[in-house]
């Protein structure tokens, strides 16, 4: 293990942790997102090599849970998991768990704890308009969102801002991954070899691809900006499709595919694993 037997012990006596109920809701929330990233890993996979698959984001994922047996039931858990995961996000906004303290740095990180809080509450209601039927297109959204704000003063300013903000996310997911600086926030000194082995490669894998399809979008969201083409702008279904439209895109489609998978085994490890006190 790469802790040492004083980091073991101090992360041991870690004293105030979260109330039980909230570490609960958290680390189904992290299986929540792990199973929406297995499955849009798997279709991804499936539309690169065999039939039946597709390029899709969350509202897919949720789509294609509600298709099977039991589909709503499993919806709910999924729901609430990603209510509680918007909790968590937000008590490491406010309450800073981690330490990443009040400079400027600091700030932007909980800023964006809280804004990954409530996209993730977003995805709960999009489960939600799922189980009640009112669900429309993922991409749609999209440009219907770029339409409105190109029609804005200083429009084409802000999805230009939002188009660099994803690709700063993606650059910053590659870094965390090729640093391995992820496995600071796991309790290690809990963790048997093999799982720390996998749990690693996963994640480094996992971020990777991530970090490559959110900058994607960036980029998209960018030309959005300079062509003031609200058509130019795609999610994360769109950036897949685009990958594989690409000389060799069936091989890259697969390769972002297995990323994707191996992310959504990260965060089954990662919500086993994830220490949640203040010390």
């Amino acid at each position: 293990m790469d802790t040492g037997t004083a980091a073991k012990h101090k992360a041991q006596q870690a004293s105030n942790d979260v109330k039980p109920w909230i570490r609960g809701l958290a680390r189904v929330g992290y299986a929540a997102k792990g199973v929406i990233y297995l499955i849009i890993g798997i279709l991804a996979f499936q539309a690169a090599f065999g039939p039946g698959g597709k390029t899709t984001d969350s509202k897919g994922a949720f789509a294609t849970i509600a298709g099977k047996p039991f589909g709503e039931a499993l919806l709910w858990i999924l729901i609430v998991g990603l209510i509680g995961y918007s909790v968590w996000k937000a008590i490491q906004a406010i309450k800073d768990p981690d330490n990443y303290g009040n400079d400027t740095k600091g700030i932007l990180i909980r800023t964006g704890f809280f804004g990954a809080g409530v996209i993730h509450l977003f995805l709960a209601y999009n489960a939600v308009s799922i189980i009640s039927r009112a669900g429309s297109s993922s991409s749609g959204g999209k440009q219907s969102m770029s339409a409105k704000l190109l029609g804005q003063p200083f429009g084409q300013w802000v999805i230009g801002f939002i188009g660099l903000c994803f690709i700063g996310f993606g650059v910053y997911q590659v870094i965390r991954g090729y640093k391995k600086s992820f496995m600071k926030q796991l309790k290690q000194y809990e963790m048997h070899n093999q799982e720390e082995w996998w749990g690693k490669r996963a994640g480094q894998i996992g971020l990777a691809a991530r970090g490559v399809v959110f900058t994607m979008m960036g980029v998209f969201f960018i030309q959005t900006a300079i062509t003031a083409n609200p058509d130019k702008t795609k999610g994360l279904d769109g950036a897949l499709s685009e990958l594989a439209k690409q000389p060799y895109g069936a091989i890259l489609l697969g390769l972002v595919a297995i990323g994707f998978i191996a992310y959504g085994i990260f965060m089954f490890v990662k919500g086993k694993n994830r220490r949640m006190n203040f010390s």
